[in-house]
């Protein structure tokens, strides 16, 4: 069962090319719950059978992951906290979370937007702090794209090197999206007992 799910998945990304690349490392930065390692590491694997370039892979992903965080950075800018916690909540992101990013980046500055993006569960949101506090845009852009880079790179390579060994990446995916899997539930199951509590 799993190796037909991670099998799709390795199909999904080699159909949607380079496009589908941008597309779902957008989403996986904004609101959307949709992880970054269902995308870059089959985008690395494709690219070691010559399907792909890495080097363009990681471009792409970098540049997804930019826009999204520009999405999200724009959406607190433009429109306010308000906004942003009645937009989210349709995707479970609520005060608590928002309360979580705001005292992560005020705690580590502007520097957050970088090492925020390496840190699962943080990567999707720390923009919007920065776009409340009205981040100086350069700086937010360049940041994002370092730690963005970073953690396209890995996950690339990841894939890469581990090539048409597909039991390897079978493995590496399967886990992915056990933990995934588990996160998403613990999540929900927080999320209510959350709102029981209220």
């Amino acid at each position: 069962m799993f190796e037909s799910i991670v099998h799709n998945i390795v199909e999904i990304v080699s159909q949607l090319g380079y496009a589908g690349i941008v597309i779902m490392m957008f989403l996986e930065s904004t609101f959307f719950p949709f992880p970054s390692e269902v995308v870059m590491i089959p985008a690395g694997m494709l690219a070691s059978t010559g399907e792909m370039n890495i080097y363009v892979v990681i471009i792409l992903g970098v540049t997804g992951s930019v826009l999204g965080a520009l999405f999200n950075f724009f959406l607190a800018l433009k429109f306010g906290r308000v906004i942003v916690l009645k937009f989210g909540k349709f995707f479970f992101f609520r005060e608590q979370e928002m309360q979580r990013m705001e005292a992560f980046f005020h705690k580590h500055g502007a520097v957050s937007t970088f090492t925020g993006r390496l840190i699962p569960g943080v990567r999707q949101y720390i923009s919007l702090p920065a776009g409340l506090a009205k981040m100086n845009i350069g700086v937010f852009a360049i940041f994002t794209a370092l730690g963005s880079g970073i953690w396209s790179a890995v996950l690339a390579l990841i894939g890469f090197y581990i090539g048409n060994d597909l039991e390897a990446l079978h493995t590496a995916l399967v886990w992915t999206l056990i933990a995934v899997g588990i996160l998403i539930i613990v999540y929900y199951i927080r999320h209510k007992m959350k709102q029981k509590s209220i």
